[in-house]
């Protein structure tokens, strides 16, 4: 094989495939060596939990076990979705660091270490999952259907992935890791916040109903809600799949576009 290899046709798909995996491993080491990385997916889902529970509980539901049926789905979602911000920030530091130039200069697949970085941070979206969940059974939460809920937390981590190829877009083109955390909040934060995550809309002023009915977040716990808590699959699921769907159609080939022109 000659080196170095530009055209990514030169790459058997079976041998991009490792090349992607031995760069997601990469991303897994670098979380095992810098454990403050997966601060936002182990310590912000206790935090939340705790003290929105304790502090909205009583006013909102009567009472922190009636509330967790409704905190620990917000807190899930919300807590898996402003983790896709990493993606970004992530590239975005390899690319200034060099790293990234190292990487495409080497024999490999060009989209592999882009690939492996989405494939690593998959599993930061299951351990924010899976830690929210956690917290909630300790604190009383007992969803009604086991299936449910594997079915909501892989919905949940499909919704993260798909945002994730946002930010990955968002890395390649903004200059400065700031400039994307700053953008994430500015949109994430009202998104949030708008929706039913931590209050019933019914309590909100009328246009921020409106608001919150057809925020997109709003229907990805509604349809987690339906699965864990009813164990039905509510038209929630079907809105969350065409909407996360919608935005692997639009953003992949806009991420894939702008990452090979830079490499």
């Amino acid at each position: 094989m000659e080196w170095p290899i530009t055209p990514v046709d030169r790459i058997p798909f079976s041998q991009g495939l490792r090349q992607t995996f031995a760069l997601a491993r990469r991303g897994l080491l670098r979380m095992k060596h810098s454990p403050q990385q997966l601060f936002d997916v182990i310590i912000v889902p206790i935090v939340f939990t705790v003290m929105f529970a304790n502090i909205f509980g009583g006013a909102v539901a009567g009472g922190v076990d009636n509330y967790l049926v409704l905190l620990v789905p917000g807190v899930l979602v919300s807590v898996a979705v402003t983790t896709s911000v990493v993606t970004g920030t992530q590239l975005r530091e390899d690319i200034d660091s060099g790293v990234f130039d190292r990487l495409i200069s080497m024999p490999i697949a060009r989209i592999a270490p882009l690939a492996g970085l989405l494939t690593a941070d998959t599993l930061r979206y299951v351990i924010a999952s899976v830690m929210s969940l956690v917290v909630g059974l300790c604190m009383g939460y007992r969803p009604a259907s086991v299936i449910g809920v594997i079915a909501g937390v892989t919905l949940v981590v499909y919704a993260a992935f798909s945002l994730s190829w946002i930010f990955a877009l968002l890395g390649v083109l903004l200059r400065k890791v700031s400039a994307i955390q700053g953008i994430s909040m500015l949109v994430l934060m009202p998104m949030t916040f708008t929706s039913n995550a931590f209050v019933p809309t019914t309590t909100m002023p009328g246009w921020m109903q409106a608001i919150a009915d057809v925020n997109p977040v709003s229907h990805l716990i509604s349809a987690f809600r339906g699965l864990a808590n009813e164990g039905q699959i509510t038209s929630d699921v079907g809105w969350t799949l065409v909407g996360t769907t919608a935005i692997l159609i639009v953003f992949v080939p806009l991420t894939l576009r702008a990452y090979l022109s830079r490499s």
